[in-house]
């Protein structure tokens, strides 16, 4: 009976976070290659790097908490990389902990003065672990097996974009996965398709503003939506709120503390039904630009987005 109460558990911590099976980010304008594997930084000579930490519904036993490392390296003018790597864990007892690594490669052309496309491919691997050594069940048959499942990912993405506005279609991983404790599936995952859009317009001087939509299907789910207002003040300080579909509302916050460095805030204010038991979700991120050519001494206004 214990074997089952546990796998009931394991596989309920699963259903509530069916509809978000890849990790989410409430500053995903930061690093979108998390969803579309055709953005790019198109940026010459500049290596852009990024850390993420999110912790999902603190105050929560055992609650998402996400960290992303990732980088946008130029290759040529018309050919760009993007490197990922997240680590999703979720559990308190008997933790589950996700590692993806991936590598997208992005081909650039232009098809007008002031549009260019990108073209991009997304290819790596996830393991997943459930790991139940420090629990009181770790003798037990049913967890015997907690070695790291692998799995092929490989996603594709068009991105569209000009100096102030940007249009994406993509899915992050077009291979539905699998995975299993024993004779017991644990996990279905299932493709992820994403739609992304946003435009960047003067305000008013030294302020920017840009509305920008993240839409996501997952197959056999409803549909959900995210909706941003960010403001760009002085090239330097970054305010913006987001609206996630029946999920949470979104505080932003960003300052470039120097040409090359960037820090930027989110906090969550959950309104989904799990709102009266957490405090609310946390995200930080750092940038970095790696400015082999000096390019941002040349750009005094860099591309918002």
């Amino acid at each position: 009976m214990k074997k089952y109460i546990l796998l009931s558990i394991t596989w309920a911590c699963y259903t509530i976070v069916f509809a978000q099976q890849d990790p989410q980010y409430s500053q995903y304008m930061y690093n979108m290659s998390t969803v579309n594997p055709g953005y790019v930084t198109n940026m010459s000579g500049v290596i852009s790097t990024g850390l993420l930490f999110r912790k999902q519904w603190t105050g929560v036993e055992g609650s998402p908490q996400t960290g992303n490392l990732f980088a946008h390296v130029p290759i040529r003018e018309n050919i760009e990389l993007s490197v990922n790597y997240v680590n999703d864990r979720i559990g308190d007892a008997i933790p589950v902990e996700t590692h993806l690594f991936n590598i997208d490669f992005a081909y650039i052309t232009s098809i007008s003065d002031d549009f260019k496309l990108s073209y991009g491919l997304k290819t790596g691997l996830s393991s997943f672990k459930i790991d139940p050594s420090g629990s009181n069940v770790a003798d037990d048959p049913a967890f015997a097996n907690t070695s790291a499942q692998l799995e092929l990912t490989i996603g594709a993405g068009l991105f569209l974009f000009s100096s102030n506005f940007y249009v994406g279609i993509s899915s992050p991983n077009l291979l539905p996965n699998n995975v299993e404790l024993g004779d017991v599936s644990v996990s279905e995952s299932k493709t992820h398709l994403y739609g992304i859009a946003g435009y960047v317009f003067d305000f008013v001087d030294d302020v920017k503003l840009k509305p920008s939509v993240v839409i996501k299907q997952v197959v056999d789910s409803p549909l959900t939506f995210d909706i941003s207002l960010n403001s760009l003040i002085y090239d330097r300080f970054e305010l913006g709120v987001s609206y996630r579909y029946q999920d949470a509302l979104v505080a932003l916050a960003g300052f470039q503390i120097t040409p090359n460095l960037k820090v930027g805030y989110a906090y969550d204010f959950s309104i989904s039904e799990l709102s009266g038991y957490n405090n609310g979700s946390h995200e930080v991120i750092l940038l970095y630009n790696f400015d082999l050519l000096k390019f941002t001494k040349k750009y005094a206004s860099p591309r918002f987005f």
